[in-house]
């Protein structure tokens, strides 16, 4: 499994939402509908500096031997994260299926960063040609 690739794609598209988040928190609130209060501004920019902080994260361990117990936080951090977000779009589809197309797109992407994660976390990187 080419883990280079993966964390780097992570990495990206991760860091894209960061970005989005920090710098657009008016226009993504307001795409949203969730409000545009001073509060809730602030919040989304915290979740920016951690989305790009994460994609920092992915992006520095990315020549690194990831998988089995190489690197095994940051497998399983990336794993945690995708999956949750992954559950919590795909529940939140499931109730209401006329959300925006770039939910289902991010349902989609969420999810297959999980699973992809799982199987870097659970394999040995044995004959990988990662670095």
């Amino acid at each position: 499994m080419n883990t280079k690739l993966i964390m780097t794609l992570s990495a990206i598209f991760l860091a894209l939402i960061g970005v989005c988040l920090t710098f657009l928190p008016v226009e993504i609130a307001g795409l949203t509908g969730i409000g545009t209060s001073k509060a809730l501004l602030l919040l989304l920019q915290i979740l920016g500096a951690l989305y790009f902080s994460f994609a920092m994260l992915n992006w520095m361990a990315k020549g690194s031997i990831i998988g089995g117990i190489y690197n095994r936080p940051v497998a399983l951090a990336n794993f945690t994260h995708f999956f949750i977000v992954a559950i919590y779009l795909v529940k939140a589809l499931m109730n209401n299926h006329a959300l925006p197309i770039e939910v289902w797109l991010s349902g989609g992407v969420y999810a297959v960063f999980a699973v992809l994660f799982w199987m870097i976390f659970s394999r040995h990187p044995v004959g990988d040609k990662n670095v």
